[in-house]
């Protein structure tokens, strides 16, 4: 009878683990991603400074997000730092099995209305992913966008209501970059040339381009998008295109960023 061989993560991986035992030297964790194998968080891996005592920082059963630093499949060993992981890389992390959760909860909820097999919902789960990376962003598609961005995929037709019905009820991130354009002109029809140059840039398919007057020369220019990736990917083109024609009617200009914001819609 043959056995499935473990997984074990790469060194310099991101992961998150439960405490299971505290020592004097450090404490023994599962990783949760890895059918719970255990690691090893020595005492010198989980804060700066000297450390008195591990239970000050550390409590048996407690989730902890830490960073791979030695992998020995062999012996099944693996040591893991705490103190070297980052606010931002443990709010990404999180983040990701959170969304990893909300994944699997949208598979089993497709089964469910659906009536398909298992076989079946893996071969749907498989041709999203190809297609939008991720379940989570299939869903949010059809959500935002309809479910006629699922025409011409190999998903039957009780799949595809069950998909529409449960992105019906999702809550759709949505979020905006926004900065301040100074744009002027010296031409006799300056203003008008300023005018074409915005409306051309919010002629914008993939994202929403508002554009609001401040009072001369200052426009504030605003991008919504689901997610910053895409918003980043637009802004530049959308700059770009404004400059051009400015400066092609010898006039100036200048963007300022400001603060980007994420937002919820229903």
């Amino acid at each position: 009878m043959s056995t499935a061989m473990q997984e074990f993560p790469e060194v310099g991986e991101i992961v998150v683990a439960t405490v299971t035992r505290i020592m004097d030297q450090g404490a023994y964790v599962t990783l949760d991603e890895y059918n719970n194998i255990q690691g090893f968080l020595h005492i010198s891996e989980i804060a700066t400074g000297w450390i008195r005592n591990v239970e000050k920082f550390l409590k048996p059963g407690e989730k902890k997000v830490l960073l791979v630093k030695r992998v020995d499949p062999r012996r099944s060993e693996i040591d893991l730092s705490l103190k070297q992981i980052s606010s931002d890389q443990k709010k990404k992390k999180l983040l990701e099995i959170k969304r990893k959760e909300k994944e699997a909860a949208l598979i089993e909820n497709l089964k469910a209305k659906s009536g398909l097999s298992k076989a079946e919902a893996e071969k749907v789960e498989a041709v999203l992913v190809n297609k939008f990376d991720s379940v989570y962003d299939a869903f949010s598609e059809v959500a935002a966008k309809g479910v006629s961005v699922l025409d011409g995929l190999s998903i039957p037709e009780k799949g595809v209501s069950a998909i529409a019905e449960l992105s019906s009820k999702m809550q759709i991130p949505h979020v905006e970059i926004r900065g301040v354009l100074e744009l002027t002109s010296t031409k006799p029809d300056g203003m008008e040339i300023i005018k074409r140059s915005l409306t051309s840039a919010m002629d914008n398919k993939k994202v929403t381009v508002s554009i609001t007057y401040m009072g001369a020369p200052r426009y504030r220019l605003a991008i919504s998008a689901q997610n910053f990736k895409d918003a980043e990917k637009e802004l530049k083109p959308i700059l770009a295109s404004i400059e051009q024609s400015i400066h092609k009617s010898s006039g100036t200009f200048k963007f300022t960023r400001e603060e980007s914001k994420k937002t919820r819609e229903g």
